[in-house]
């Protein structure tokens, strides 16, 4: 068995490694280090939905009370509205068996809390990877700073920008979805007193606006989504002017309410929008890919964060019951073939729901977006919220013995 002899290196401290790093230390019980590029811990301050499929692994991990004390629950189902404010359909965020609903988290407070909860002689800060060779031995991580150190095996958890990625196989770079999404937060006691503390999400002329509480309702994330060409001529993400954000929302074809909110808004940073069709793997030998790495998706369900969650019970899980070092690889394979499809999916998804957002494509007839809207309420309860990582993978599991044994 993998036990604390093994030794794995997650590169990525963010949130889906810092998650990964719990699991494998709890549920595998092998040796992890976490290598950060950056000088300290953190994330841009702006907000996170922690959804029920993702509640669902951190309960399992120990971790869920402390996300709740951090975070903010919302008092009843968002809502979606058109420009003017008219409510299209409400939005169930909850699981079927309503035991999780979504909890808005400020991310440097996600941050925080997942940090607490990894050995802090664990995560190695300033390490930016290299390169990273595979031998007999296991692999090899060299850094920039001319740090190096021999491991068992990696997790790519480094974003959208991967270099592990480029290790397991030469994949199409991200491509620019032609949206960038304005994101920060508001103060609470800058808005009325009467404000609804659920999400809320306005959908307009080829752009939207949502919002949502987080850190036990002092703050509100907004994520504004409008066309744009800008990160193709040159960065990525930067930052806004809150007047730019406002002129994206202006006139009276807008509910006043959101000019309300947004004239709380104090500073704001942009970001481009980007994703890649399915990967067609994850995996080569002794290394994987976890969260962005491996799935990029827009962030139109929410789902980004929640599926590198998800990737840490999976893979913890299989890493737990592989018999020793030399099964690594193995355990990796059954990790990715698994997780590929339900990624899929959900990639797939965000697009579509960033279609209907913002009225694109078939959806410029609002009838059927907002019919499509209503239908999905349900179906996305049932097959996003209600999923369960741990029972997915130990089912893999035994119907992997059984075909052994068959």
């Amino acid at each position: 068995m993998v036990n604390s002899a093994t030794r794995i290196a997650i590169i990525g401290g963010g949130m889906g490694g810092l998650t990964a790093a719990i699991a494998l230390t709890r549920i595998a019980g092998v040796q992890v280090t976490v290598f950060e590029q950056a000088g300290k811990l953190g994330e841009v301050g702006a907000g996170v939905t922690v959804a029920p499929n993702a509640q669902r692994v951190l309960d399992r991990l120990g971790v869920l009370d402390q996300i709740k004390r951090a975070g903010a629950t919302p008092d009843g189902h968002g809502v979606y509205q058109d420009a003017r404010g008219n409510v299209v359909t409400d939005a169930a965020w909850e699981d079927s068996a309503r035991q999780y609903r979504n909890i808005g988290m400020y991310r440097p407070d996600l941050i925080a809390v997942l940090a607490q909860e990894v050995d802090p002689d664990t995560i190695r800060l300033g390490h930016r990877l290299s390169s990273i060779q595979t031998s007999d031995a296991g692999v090899r991580v060299e850094f920039e700073n001319g740090a190096r150190e021999d491991f068992d095996a990696v997790i790519g958890a480094d974003g959208i920008h991967s270099v592990v990625r480029k290790a397991v196989s030469q994949f199409p770079e991200p491509v620019y979805s032609g949206y960038i999404v304005y994101r920060g937060v508001v103060d609470a006691s800058l808005l009325p007193d009467e404000w609804p503390m659920i999400s809320q999400v306005w959908m307009g002329d080829h752009r939207h606006f949502m919002c949502y509480p987080l850190q036990q309702r002092k703050l509100f994330n907004f994520v504004a989504g409008v066309p744009s060409d800008r990160p193709l001529a040159g960065d990525w993400s930067g930052p806004a002017e809150v007047s730019e954000l406002a002129a994206e929302f202006a006139g009276e074809d807008w509910d006043p309410r959101l000019h309300r909110f947004i004239s709380a808004i104090e500073k704001t940073f942009w970001w481009g929008l980007f994703d890649h069709e399915p990967l067609t793997n994850w995996s080569r030998g002794p290394i994987t890919l976890l969260g962005d790495a491996a799935h990029t998706m827009l962030p139109h369900q929410g789902q980004g964060v929640n599926q590198a969650i998800e990737d840490s019970m999976a893979l913890a899980t299989f890493l737990a019951a592989a018999d020793d070092v030399s099964d690594i690889p193995e355990a990796f394979r059954r990790y990715t073939s698994v997780r590929m499809q339900r990624t899929a999916i959900l990639q797939h998804g965000s697009r579509r729901a960033g279609a209907m957002f913002d009225a694109q494509y078939e959806f410029a007839d609002l009838q059927k977006r907002d019919a499509d809207l209503r239908v999905g309420r349900d179906f996305r309860r049932s097959a996003v919220f209600d999923y369960d990582a741990l029972k997915v993978a130990e089912k893999a599991l035994q119907n992997s013995r059984r075909n052994q044994f068959a």
